[in-house]
């Protein structure tokens, strides 16, 4: 029997919506909603350690849209997650008094290894092939997610680290396109966090990159005219072509990114950040591919409400 669930995952950069009819015990699927908006939340929290106004207001106007398809739908069940923004903020309180008015649900604000083992759970839910040790990587606006697990689901290792696509431009990429200086200054902030990481990349038989910095670059490796959904996901990427895209999007101004197809508009900003630090993972590991999920955090949050 399935129940119908409606998940959030409200991110540094996004806010997402998926509702679906899940039946745990046959693992069917049947989606109706899924919904993204950039309302960019952790705009400037990593400096002022507050959510600013205008990013809630973006929020609110993007509540407002999912709380009418939460009433059309009839959810059985809804949890809403929120992850980086959220825990860093000391404002979040009112975001999240917010959401219970509009939506009628609390957030929970959700710890790294909760998110993380969440990301875990959702890729790989229904990743077919690849040799484990599975690394799930997810590349978020604040935080990133590095989870290393079984083909079976079991988790082995998992931390989520302060380094994000929004953080990492917000704290070093002010030129337009960025520096050499300021490309480097990155590359050092994350290579500091993958050095204290307890997730050793090296362990990993198959990587599996997950939310939009990842997704964008393979749309990019993939030389879509426009995002595919159909086309991203599960595609199995050469780690040469993927460093080439990286390269590309990195050196371009972010008008030439807002002018590439395959490209939502409101990553061309912070596009360079992300895809640093899908390169410097990498580069810490023997594959040659990489494996792109669209399923990530936000299906992993769905399938927890059934299980």
């Amino acid at each position: 029997m399935s129940t119908r669930v409606a998940a959030f995952d409200c991110g540094t950069n996004s806010l997402r919506l998926l509702i679906a009819d899940l039946d745990a015990a046959t693992g069917a699927v049947v989606e109706h909603v899924r919904e993204m908006r950039i309302v960019r939340l952790g705009q400037d929290v990593d400096r002022t350690g507050r959510i600013a106004e205008e990013s809630m207001q973006r929020a609110y106007g993007a509540l407002d849209e999912y709380a009418m398809l939460i009433a059309e739908y009839q959810p059985d069940v809804t949890r809403f997650c929120a992850t980086s923004a959220a825990r860093d903020a000391e404002n979040a309180a009112d975001f999240t008094a917010a959401v219970l008015d509009r939506i009628g649900v609390l957030p929970e604000v959700i710890d790294g290894d909760a998110e993380a083992r969440a990301s875990y759970d959702g890729a790989t839910r229904a990743l077919l092939g690849g040799q484990p040790p599975y690394l799930v990587l997810d590349i978020g606006g604040g935080s990133t997610e590095l989870v290393l697990g079984t083909a079976d689901g079991v988790v082995t290792a998992a931390q989520s680290l302060d380094i994000g696509s929004v953080r990492l431009t917000e704290r070093h990429l002010r030129s337009d396109p960025p520096t050499a200086d300021e490309i480097a200054a990155v590359r050092a902030d994350i290579d500091a966090a993958l050095d204290g990481c307890r997730v050793d990349p090296m362990l990993a038989g198959t990587v599996v990159g997950v939310a939009g910095t990842v997704t964008t670059v393979a749309a990019g490796v993939l030389d879509l005219p426009a995002y595919d959904r159909s086309r991203v996901h599960g595609a199995v990427l050469d780690v040469d072509g993927v460093r080439g895209t990286i390269d590309a999007l990195v050196a371009m101004t972010v008008a030439e990114r807002r002018a590439l197809g395959y490209l939502h508009p409101g990553r061309a900003d912070v596009i360079g950040a992300g895809a640093l630090i899908l390169e410097r993972v990498l580069l810490r590991t023997a594959v040659g591919t990489v494996t792109v999920s669209e399923s990530d955090i936000l299906d992993g949050i769905a399938w927890s409400c059934v299980a």
